[in-house]
């Protein structure tokens, strides 16, 4: 990879009955990391991670602990980073998670599985330069997940995805909004709505079945939500006189929102993951000094 550059793997889930849900990021470069950001981009090898959140009725825990290139092993098959790691085994995607919360040390550690309902072969470029691409790659799956600290098992829809980038984002990218609607009867939605630093911005409104790739879609018009609480600016895109709502915000950062919303998409009310990322405010240099009391890098 080029200094700069960034590759992520993400997956989210949400269990049948509502009460609990998971994402994880697997990064290489990783994007929001302040010792990456200090060294110059110089090494993205150099500044890997798992990031792990959980939320329910037990209480949330997050970890995202930044590791160097020795403790990075890659395959095409395989990512490992220290003691958690990632496997595709041709049928789904098994993950190993053995992490530590910071500041406070609580322990995240236990497995899930994803098995994808429908494979996408599409990415999409994010800019105009093309050196920024989302792929979709399972926007339908099945999620397993098994605990053991916190104990908890339960069942549900899931969504796996992957951005890679030749630059840091916040050169390319002034803000997105983005989220993946699960619209029902097997089918999901999905809308990137990017606004770049330069060129053209960036919309992006695709419908996914079990036939596999996305199929686009006009994307309605533009929605407000409410500001999190680090007032980082939210919206989406709803059928006209939709109107979305934020249900639960999941993490509220001072340049980043992750919230559950319902909305109106494509004719249905429909529950959807939306995210709102500012990179503006990333570009701040009071942002970075607060990053290291949630996001610990080990030198070993």
């Amino acid at each position: 990879m080029t200094p700069g550059g960034y590759l992520w793997w993400y997956v989210d889930g949400m269990s049948d009955d509502g009460r609990f849900g998971l994402t994880m990021i697997a990064f290489i470069g990783s994007v929001f990391s302040p010792y990456y950001h200090w060294s110059g981009y110089r090494d993205p090898e150099n500044h890997v991670a798992i990031n792990i959140a959980l939320y329910g009725e037990q209480g949330g825990r997050w970890a995202m602990t930044e590791r160097r290139r020795a403790a990075l092993s890659r395959g095409e098959t395989h990512f490992q980073v220290g003691p958690s790691s990632l496997h595709w085994d041709g049928e789904g995607l098994r993950v190993e998670i053995d992490e530590t919360c910071a500041p406070l040390p609580k322990p995240i550690r236990g497995r899930f599985r994803l098995i994808p309902e429908a494979l996408n072969t599409r990415a999409f470029d994010l800019d105009s330069a093309a050196r920024h691409r989302w792929w979709p790659i399972a926007p339908l799956s099945r999620i397993e997940v098994e605990m053991a600290r916190p104990r908890l098992s339960w069942r549900g829809s899931g969504y796996f995805d992957s951005n890679g980038g030749g630059e840091p984002m916040q050169n390319a990218f002034v803000r997105w909004d983005w989220s993946r609607a699960d619209l029902g009867n097997g089918e999901a939605a999905a809308l990137y709505d990017v606004t770049a630093r330069h060129g053209d911005d960036r919309l992006l409104a695709l419908r996914f079945d079990r036939g596999g790739d996305g199929r686009d879609f006009e994307a309605p018009p533009r929605a407000p939500l409410p500001t999190s609480g680090w007032k980082v600016a939210r919206g989406t895109r709803a059928d006209p006189g939709g109107r979305p709502r934020i249900v639960e915000t999941l993490e509220d950062a001072p340049f980043y929102a992750r919230s559950l919303i319902e909305t109106r998409l494509l004719g249905q009310t429909a529950p959807a993951v939306h995210e709102s990322l500012d990179l503006d405010r990333l570009r701040t240099r009071w942002v970075w000094p607060m990053l290291p009391f949630r996001m610990p890098r080990r030198f070993v």
